[in-house]
């Protein structure tokens, strides 16, 4: 009965082992797809939240007082340089001009009569110069008061848009009073902050200081028809933000843009010797990025890796990996620290091809 116990048992034993090794076996021989680090020349594309402005937006205000009378335009209308877009109630200027005129006609009647007694030594030259004098401030007078009528029509300077309207017809106006806005659209000025290191990228990359070209992703994430062109930089950092401003122009024949809209500026920047890594090949622990090396005996080990910039499907590596280095892609959360492992290796450049990301 002893003998038969212990015989159950050896077996029992033998079949336990035979099993862990089985499992252990088969641990070591599942393949998870590694590939290694691609140093390479690519470009990055950069997104800046950016402000967008009319080439021109200024302020229509009244430019002498009275009851606004007329409005020939609509909010949102598209205006003619010199159409007229409000008329400010005329008849006091109107008065004082005829009032002007009337006086220049007696000023020149009284100097004409003056000029011929002095032709005839009646009266003295200085007699005469006093009425020409008279007769050239009545003239002024009078194109003062044609000028403050003028101001009573006012005019678009420019083609453009007008905006929400701030008085209402019949309201009183006081001089400076603000009416509207008048935006041209024709070109639209786009700015974005630019960082300090990326503003230095940016000026050692721009050859013979040709305006970069960017393109305008807009609030609906639709990408703007037409591309644009970095023409001004400003002259000084923001000591706060650590950033310098940049100013695009675009082309907007279709008037689509308006003043006052928001979007992301996108800056395709050159990188040299970049180290790119798949981001699948990452994962995440208290806000900081991991991935596993392969040593040369097979072996995982957890690396904390910088990331400088990030690419559609791909990290940038800034430190933590070497070039050339074995990494995990596929299996990350299967496998722990320290672990022996068994996997198939792709190359880095045909891995990329598949996750559809360009390198040169």
């Amino acid at each position: 009965m002893n003998k038969f116990l212990l015989l159950v048992g050896l077996v029992g034993l033998l079949t336990q082992t035979s099993c862990t090794q089985q499992t252990e076996e088969k641990e070591v021989a599942q393949k998870y797809l590694a590939t290694s680090t691609l140093q390479t020349d690519t470009t990055i594309i950069k997104d800046y939240v950016c402000q967008i402005h009319s080439i021109s937006h200024i302020e229509i205000r009244a430019q002498e007082r009275g009851y606004l009378e007329k409005i020939y335009v609509d909010e949102g209308q598209f205006v003619k340089k010199g159409q007229l877009l409000f008329q400010i109630m005329p008849k006091l200027y109107q008065a004082e001009m005829q009032k002007a005129q009337a006086e220049v006609e007696f000023a020149k009647i009284e100097y004409q009569t003056t000029s011929k007694l002095a032709e005839n030594n009646v009266v003295s030259k200085s007699e005469q110069a006093m009425a020409k004098a008279k007769y050239d401030r009545a003239k002024a007078e009078l194109a003062l008061t044609k000028v403050h009528l003028d101001f009573t029509e006012i005019r678009a300077p420019f083609d453009g848009f007008i905006d929400q309207f701030h008085a209402r017809l019949g309201s009183l106006i006081d001089e400076g009073d603000l009416l509207t806005n008048l935006s041209d659209n024709s070109k639209m000025w786009v700015y974005f902050n630019v960082p300090e290191a990326e503003y230095l990228n940016y000026r050692s990359t721009v050859k013979n200081n040709k305006p970069a070209e960017v393109r305008l992703l807009m609030a609906n994430n639709e990408l703007f028809d037409f591309v644009g062109k970095v023409e001004t930089i400003e002259a000084d950092f923001n000591n706060e933000t650590g950033t310098i401003m940049f100013r695009a122009t675009f082309p907007n024949p279709e008037a689509l843009l308006r003043h006052g809209e928001t979007g992301n500026i996108q800056m395709t920047t050159p990188l040299k010797k970049a180290l790119l890594i798949p981001q699948k090949a990452t994962f995440e622990v208290l806000e900081k990025k991991y991935c596993f090396v392969i040593d040369s005996k097979n072996v995982v080990h957890t690396r904390e890796i910088t990331i400088a910039s990030e690419m559609p499907d791909l990290y940038v590596v800034k430190k933590g990996l070497h070039p050339g280095e074995r990494i995990l892609v596929e299996g990350i959360r299967k496998v722990t620290n320290g672990q022996k492992i068994a996997y198939k290796y792709e190359e880095p450049k045909k891995l990329i091809k598949k996750l559809n990301v360009y390198v040169e």
